[in-house]
């Protein structure tokens, strides 16, 4: 409100996809540019990055023959870079653009629209704390659904517990399936488990189709908050995941880095503590290859059997076989588990501030 008229007509056609090239026709620029461009559109540089002599940056892309640095709305002011050995695979899905490229240092890594999902060498990370965070804090877990997560790697981590016998994923892109059993099978290798039910398409549409409390855990493996993932941080999306889960489910979804998205991570607490009626925590891990090195969990359970998170009651080395399934664990134990729910104090503060009107029962873990 308040913009002028050429300022809103550019925005409108941001947000259409479309930018004006400069001599009067328009082109389409890629869904991770949107945000970034619409807050401020007088930049010429676009923030979707390039391999640009021998380099990959999240933040940089390339001008008239030389590096600009732009403002990427994910992570502003910074460029992460990872030298590039060879490019194994570009093409662009009715999605997003996908990229896979061999690295000096971390072996493949898989980019999604101009953002990092996942390297070699530290994936395990991820996809063991974001699985194992919720299959252990409740007894014998049966049916588990997977938002995202189409490299398969999720899937791996929760063929672990015995104790599944069903397991729904949804991914709305058929070539971040493909791309992943071809260039990284050890993560792909989770499709193989016959409890595995493959649904391709929108996990929006798909949630709405889904029997009230059909699930015991739902886990929302998405990329970020841009693009096709951006219904996926907002409240009606986490309304039919409340519907979705049994009484005393659990739901863990990815939240950002609390160095750099506090204000992300508080709206995504808000609407949580308005939305599921038994407890709202907050977990983090270390991912080198994320921007600023970690990454968070949102963690809660519907109303119903108490849920104490922060000490698994479904311990991951009492589970015969598990720690040594597919392949040994390598990040994820009770003791990580444990220490993943302290949080440092400049974010106690800002979490506290959502936590004064809450009842105890509906606290977010400050302690």
């Amino acid at each position: 409100m308040g913009e002028d008229a050429g300022r809103g007509s550019e925005c409108q056609k941001i947000m259409d996809g479309k930018v004006n090239n400069g001599n009067g026709s328009e082109k389409a620029i890629p869904s991770c540019c949107l945000k970034a461009r619409a807050s401020a559109p007088e930049l010429e540089a676009k923030c979707h990055p390039t391999v640009v002599s021998g380099w990959f940056s999240e933040s940089q892309s390339s001008s008239a023959g030389k590096m600009v640095y732009f403002n990427n709305p994910m992570w502003p002011g910074e460029a992460h870079s990872l030298k590039v050995e060879s490019i194994l695979y570009k093409a662009k899905s009715d999605y997003q653009e996908v990229l896979v490229f061999e690295s000096s240092t971390y072996g493949k890594v898989l980019v999604l629209d101009g953002i990092v999902q996942l390297t070699e060498k530290d994936e395990l990370a991820y996809q063991e704390m974001i699985a194992h965070l919720p299959l252990c804090s409740i007894p014998s877990p049966k049916t588990v659904l997977v938002v995202g997560g189409g490299d398969g790697g999720v899937l791996r981590e929760i063929s672990r517990h015995s104790s599944v016998e069903h397991i729904d994923i949804c991914e709305i892109d058929r070539m971040v399936i493909d791309v992943s059993k071809k260039f990284f099978p050890e993560l792909a290798v989770g499709y193989e488990d016959p409890r595995v039910c493959l649904h391709v398409g929108d996990a929006v549409e798909f949630l709405r189709h889904v029997p009230k409390g059909k699930y015991d855990v739902i886990i929302v493996d998405s990329s970020d908050p841009v693009g096709p993932a951006q219904e996926l941080v907002e409240k009606p999306f986490f309304e039919t995941i409340a519907r979705a889960l049994r009484p005393g489910g659990v739901l863990c979804n990815m939240a950002e880095s609390m160095w750099l998205h506090t204000h992300l991570i508080e709206d995504m607490i808000s609407i949580c503590r308005e939305t599921f009626k038994g407890s709202v925590h907050y977990a983090w891990a270390s991912v080198p290859t994320y921007p600023s090195g970690v990454i968070g969990f949102l963690i809660c359970s519907t109303e119903g059997p108490q849920v104490d998170f922060v000490n698994p009651i479904n311990p991951i080395e009492k589970l015969e076989g598990a720690y040594h399934h597919k392949r040994e664990l390598r990040f994820y134990n009770s003791e990580m588990h444990k220490a993943a729910f302290a949080l440092p104090s400049f974010l106690k503060r800002e979490v506290r501030l959502l936590c004064d009107s809450a009842t105890p029962a509906r606290g977010i873990c400050v302690s």
